[in-house]
């Protein structure tokens, strides 16, 4: 049986990011993501439920995390499902996170930015880095030496929704 494990968010951070290395210096850290729904209930009234998702971030991708997000950053986040599974004091726990596989920043210069605080330490799993990640806030997009076009679409009218 096939299977596929496959998440994308979009949200806004609901703190600063820390940027953590691991003992071999592999950047990591730990966000949470705020996602918002809006839904109709039983009685036809617009109700607003918030989830938040944990998300780990490796990397240079976590790099660019810390560099330029803060609390508040809309954030687009395309990842995997990961269960995390512990034992204290003779209970079982776990716990369903996101590992971040690609991040975009959402929204424009006015959307947020900053770093978060750098710290050195440890603790995190490296076995789940895939190592040849598709990191794609980390690079700048190449540059071809084709003459520069002009924009093909023009914005829309401010009264007119594009999607």
């Amino acid at each position: 049986m096939a299977s596929f494990n496959r998440v994308i968010l979009m949200g806004n951070l609901t703190r600063d990011v820390e940027l953590k290395y691991t003992g071999t210096q592999l950047a990591v850290t730990d966000v949470t993501v705020a996602v918002n729904d809006k839904r109709k209930n039983q009685q036809g009234e617009w109700i607003e439920e918030v989830t938040f998702v944990d998300v780990t971030l490796w990397g240079r991708t976590a790099e660019v995390a810390a560099e330029y997000l803060s609390k508040g950053s809309p954030v687009l986040i395309e990842g995997r499902l990961k269960l995390d599974r512990w034992e204290k004091d003779g209970q079982k726990h776990s716990k369903l996170r996101v590992v971040g596989e690609a991040m975009r920043m959402v929204g424009g210069k006015g959307g947020g930015g900053g770093g978060g605080s750098r710290s050195q330490g440890g603790g995190h799993d490296e076995s789940e880095y895939s190592g040849g990640g598709d990191y794609e806030s980390a690079a700048p997009p190449a540059r071809s030496s084709a003459p520069a076009r002009a924009p093909q679409a023009t914005q829309p009218p401010p009264d007119e929704i594009p999607f």
